[in-house]
């Protein structure tokens, strides 16, 4: 039975896909929302989308580009990755410092790993994943990655010594890991040492490791696409 016009009652509940590609496994935009609702401990349950129900009308009514993340809890309906990680983490102190200037920070980076450091590294990546075989890839690809090279040398600039982007971990570090895993295809991000550690910090959080269980027990136990 299909679960696309489920309403959550008493606990937040998120849309994810039953099924993706192997390379998509891990990196899947849901991922970003179970890990703030675990750093911030709020219960949640899945709606899992078989193929094509993300196209359904009841579906689109949620969220109009087809996309997973949807987000449901009892105060509002909400899409957008983004959206929804500051949504959660303005309800949790380990997401957003309670000092006006620090949680400001926060929200800064937030925005600027997916407005600034995101962009490039989708373009390169869908290049790899899609594009990979057409005659023109392999001209348009070095621009590619030197857009992604130049972002990653200004992140690990601003990082230099720190642990995180700021005084603690917020979810703009989470936002930040999220899009530096993008690119867990290719060296660009293992080959720099503080970035490399940097993720590695981000993803020894218990509570990303308990996101990142949920989403692949979701594929494990259906056929990848």
């Amino acid at each position: 039975m299909s679960t696309v016009a489920a309403v959550p009652t008493g606990r937040s509940a998120l849309t994810a896909f039953r099924q993706v590609p192997p390379f998509a496994q891990g990196v899947v935009r849901d991922l970003r929302v179970r890990w703030a609702l675990e750093e911030a401990g709020l219960p949640y349950d899945q709606e899992l989308l078989a193929v094509g129900e993300n196209h359904l009308p009841a579906y689109r009514a949620r969220q109009p580009f087809g996309q997973v993340p949807a987000y449901d809890d009892k105060d509002v309906r909400m899409f957008e990755s983004g959206a929804i990680v500051l949504h959660i983490a303005e309800r949790c102190d380990a997401l957003l410092p309670v000092e006006p200037r620090a949680r400001a920070r926060a929200i800064t980076w937030l925005f600027a790993a997916l407005n600034t450091v995101e962009p490039p590294v989708a373009n390169l990546a869908e290049l790899d994943l899609f594009h990979r075989e057409e005659p023109w890839a392999p001209l348009r690809r070095p621009g590619a990655v030197a857009a992604v090279q130049g972002r990653l040398d200004e992140l690990a600039a601003w990082l230099g010594p720190r642990e995180w982007l700021e005084e603690c971990f917020t979810a703009g570090d989470l936002m930040m890991t999220t899009v530096l895993r993008i690119l867990r295809d290719t060296d660009l991000v293992t080959r720099m040492p503080v970035l490399d550690a940097y993720v590695r910090r981000c993803e020894a959080r218990p509570a990303f490791g308990r996101a990142l269980a949920a989403q692949m027990a979701v594929f494990a136990g259906h056929p990848p696409l």
